[in-house]
């Protein structure tokens, strides 16, 4: 499958000790993991092996040219769908990532065009315009523009990113825009129904339109930041058939009133799959933007710990190393406290395994995050875990982290 998105801050020096011992720990499993989107396009001129940074595959636009139909819902008639791209189109903007060439990193005043993505404005105020798009189509920029439907080319300001959520906000001068999207309720789409999808293709194919149904109204995406194989966080996703290409990442997805109701994200992309996209559903994105354009950042409680899921761990490790009763199958192991971290504080030491949140079963590293990012700065909680086989509890208060 396609790569969707390349690692960005793993910690070194933290998993080998640990991992050394532990060799096929990670195995092939039933669910795909993402990385987001590789959906960033090159930049014009650019081989895929020029932008591996960037975009790690797009074989399903390289390998041949056929064009294939996608299914179209008949709720609406063609009139009215080209009536509302019509007035959606304006608020749809390209954005370009333009970065340092890897032998002059660190040098300001050499970026060459990385990538692109899409975006929508979805707010003007004053001499200012708001543009929300994906984490992923900003991420490494050194220089950042978008480029509005009529042509017109702006240098933009990045407010802020979310990894987690794949969202970020961009400040452009409002003087030349001329319409905003219209944001929509997430919460009352429904499966079956219709949904279009605008961005920026390859890089340069802007203002495409694609057509399709919503496929699943709630998706759980299990979703891999660093790269290593293992689910890192579950996100909760609109899955469409609409087509999402390199290039629409951080693109709207529309209902039939042109209303935005998600961000295109991510899609699975292997020869045996045809139309499985992703977007982040609207209502779920609307206060992450709004905090990153306040405050820049998206803070969210931490534990300290660096956890790997137990179904991970080879079954001798699991009995000889962390000396684990035979009837625990599933939980978080502590890779890693971190000094002066509520972990620590509470007690928590390497190799302990985590097992329950305040009663809650956790069944892996990814549903340990889930939990604790529901919480606040402050909230205590009773962590349930095993210890060289014997089972114990402690409590801790969460911090804030910006990550």
């Amino acid at each position: 499958m396609e790569q969707e998105r390349r690692s960005t801050g793993k910690r070194k020096g933290v998993w080998m000790p640990f991992l050394s011992g532990l060799t096929g720990a990670v195995v092939g499993g039933a669910c795909v993991l993402f990385m987001y989107t590789g959906d960033i396009a090159p930049s014009i001129g650019q081989t895929q092996s020029d932008n591996t940074k960037n975009v790690t595959t797009a074989q399903e636009n390289s390998k041949n040219n056929t064009v294939k139909t996608l299914p179209v819902s008949t709720s609406s008639s063609t009139k009215d769908v080209s009536s509302m791209v019509e007035k959606a189109l304006p608020s749809v903007v390209g954005v370009n990532n333009y970065q340092a060439p890897s032998s002059l990193s660190g040098s300001g005043s050499n970026e060459q065009e990385a990538g692109s993505g899409s975006g929508v404005i979805y707010k003007k105020s004053g001499n200012k315009a708001y543009v929300v798009t994906n984490h992923h189509v900003v991420e490494g920029a050194n220089k950042l523009e978008v480029k509005l439907n009529e042509g017109t080319t702006l240098s933009a300001k990045l407010l802020g990113s979310d990894q987690w959520l794949d969202l970020a906000v961009l400040e452009i001068d409002g003087s030349k825009v001329k319409s905003v999207a219209n944001l929509g309720n997430s919460d009352a789409v429904k499966a079956g129904e219709q949904a279009i999808a605008i961005g920026n293709p390859l890089g340069y194919l802007e203002g495409s339109v694609t057509q399709g149904i919503i496929s699943s109204k709630e998706r759980d995406l299990p979703v891999d930041i660093d790269q290593d194989g293992q689910e890192d966080f579950t996100a909760q996703v609109i899955q469409t058939d609409a087509s999402i290409n390199p290039g629409n990442s951080g693109g709207p997805l529309l209902n039939a009133n042109g209303e935005v109701i998600g961000i295109n994200s991510s899609k699975i992309a292997q020869e045996e799959v045809e139309g499985i996209g992703f977007s982040i559903p609207i209502n779920t994105a609307k206060p992450i933007i709004e905090t990153l354009v306040k405050q820049g950042e998206i803070k969210r409680p931490q534990m300290g710990i660096v956890p790997q899921s137990l179904n991970q761990i080879p079954t001798a490790s699991r009995q000889h190393v962390l000396n684990l009763p035979d009837t625990v199958q599933n939980g978080a192991v502590v890779l890693n406290v971190e000094a002066g971290s509520p972990a620590e504080k509470a007690g928590l030491q390497n190799y302990d395994v985590i097992t329950e949140l305040d009663g809650k079963e956790i069944d892996t590293a990814a549903s340990l995050r889930e939990y604790i990012f529901k919480h606040q700065a402050g909230d205590h909680i009773t962590v349930t875990y095993y210890r060289d086989g014997q089972k114990a509890s402690a409590e801790l208060t969460l911090e804030d982290v910006s990550k």
